[in-house]
């Protein structure tokens, strides 16, 4: 396993790590806030402005951090452009989290609550399994030394996009009405985007640049779908 990216004695780098770990907690409130909207019945324009706001903050921390990398690489030359191409990677998986964060609150916008009594419950306890996942993710990020607890992570993400697939699939095959199927359908295509680039994201600090996104050698891509 390979935890450089995130050696903390990095007086060029180790900072961009930090700022990593604050823009996966900024994409979890936003997460929080527009599956409320969506599941809990808070209304679109309570929570509104905070997720766009929060999106916007996550796309200008992307932005400024790149310029950084930009600015180092030309500084340190080709020495650092193995940790520069990871940092890269890392921020641009995380700003899409906060995208697709985004467009649950738009799902939201366009349908209102997906939650019904029969569902209900199942739909917040994913919803809490998927936030819980932004804080192990987070908490990868800030402390990478735990090999077993990022294969833990990992396996476990990739058993969680299996299973929401396969909602998705049985969604595809109901007969219940295109009305309540669609938006369901929809919502579980962004939580398996969602819970595949917080696999990604914990690939970037545990696994060698040319095998990022992949497992098994190369052999397996997570990001297939």
């Amino acid at each position: 396993m390979v935890f450089a990216f995130f050696k903390k004695e990095d007086p060029g780098l180790g900072h961009i790590a930090s700022r990593a770990v604050g823009m996966l907690h900024d994409a979890r409130h936003s997460f929080d806030l527009a599956t409320l909207a969506l599941l809990d019945g808070a209304s679109f324009s309570s929570v509104e402005e905070d997720v766009r706001a929060t999106d916007a903050r996550i796309n200008q921390t992307e932005q400024d951090l790149r310029a950084e990398l930009v600015v180092h690489v030309s500084v340190q030359g080709a020495n650092d452009i193995g940790v520069v191409m990871g940092y890269t990677l890392l921020i641009k998986k995380i700003e899409r989290i906060g995208d697709q964060a985004k467009n649950i609150l738009d799902l939201a916008e366009e349908v209102g609550t997906i939650v019904d009594d029969e569902g209900g419950h199942q739909l917040m306890d994913e919803r809490r399994r998927v936030s819980t996942m932004f804080a192990d993710a987070a908490s990868l990020l800030a402390e990478p030394n735990d090999e077993a607890s990022v294969n833990a992570f990992i396996d476990d993400a990739g058993q969680v996009s299996a299973d929401y697939q396969t909602k998705i699939n049985d969604l595809m095959h109901s007969d219940l009405p295109g009305s309540v199927v669609v938006p369901r359908a929809i919502y579980y295509r962004y939580l398996k985007r969602i819970v595949a680039n917080l696999r990604g994201v914990v690939s970037v600090v545990s696994e060698p640049l040319p095998n990022i996104d992949y497992l098994d050698d190369g052999a397996t891509d997570i990001t297939d779908d």
